[in-house]
């Protein structure tokens, strides 16, 4: 089990975030005291990379970026089913394909589509560069919030199996029940923003909130250092 931080003046509230980069800031005071100087942070795109960018640079670790995709309900581009990490392991939320009925036919062609989509974001993002090596090293996942938890989970088994030493998982906002969810998967969980509530959405946590395209993604990983020029 791991151990929790969140801050709890900010339990339950929604809109106390500008943005995700003023988040990130926030997150590297509660971060410094626990970051290792090996760190490395990963950054779940799209949105995660703003969030960590900032928190990379206020506590002088690496970052780079783990590529995860949501396998999303047909019809419903916002809401998923599962997950598939970088190495292709699928995880699928096995309450919502018995709520929903998903027919075995529905889930592959959905899983068929989340591959393809996680190879070309592969290549967008990360250009074929290697992984970096995270053997005995503290690893921070970033993201800039937790809906159901599937991708993060993603995250988490995938960096355990390249054998990285603490898994800390850092996001402005979570919804209560995906902290109890991935607490136990954690060595150390940040959320400085913990919210209960049958309805939860990532955006509420933000007065600006929009989805980032791939520019703007590419932008924030040329800036971090990730990025080259494609020749045309």
């Amino acid at each position: 089990m791991g151990t929790l931080i969140e801050d709890v003046e900010l339990r339950g509230k929604t809109r106390i975030f500008s943005d995700r980069q003023a988040a990130g800031r926030l997150l590297a005071d509660r971060l410094r005291e626990f970051a290792d100087p090996t760190a490395i942070i990963l950054a779940i795109p799209a949105g995660g990379l703003p969030v960590a960018l900032p928190l990379s640079k206020a506590l002088g670790c690496g970052l780079d970026v783990l590529v995860v995709r949501k396998i999303q309900i047909p019809d419903n581009t916002e809401a998923g089913f599962g997950a598939i990490g970088p190495d292709g392991t699928v995880l699928l939320n096995e309450r919502i394909v018995e709520d929903l009925r998903l027919s075995s036919k529905e889930i592959e062609s959905q899983v068929a589509r989340t591959r393809e989509a996680l190879r070309q974001r592969e290549g967008r993002f990360r250009q074929n560069r290697p992984f970096p090596s995270l053997a005995n090293r503290q690893v921070i996942l970033v993201d800039d919030g937790l809906a159901s938890g599937y991708t993060m989970l993603a995250a988490i088994g995938f960096v355990r199996q390249l054998d990285a030493r603490q898994v800390v998982l850092a996001v402005p906002t979570a919804s209560s029940r995906t902290v109890s969810f991935l607490l136990p998967e954690t060595d150390l969980l940040v959320c400085l923003n913990v919210r209960g509530g049958p309805v939860f959405a990532v955006a509420d946590a933000y007065r600006n909130w929009y989805d980032l395209e791939d520019d703007e993604v590419i932008s924030l990983l040329r800036e971090a250092g990730h990025y080259e020029p494609v020749d045309s």
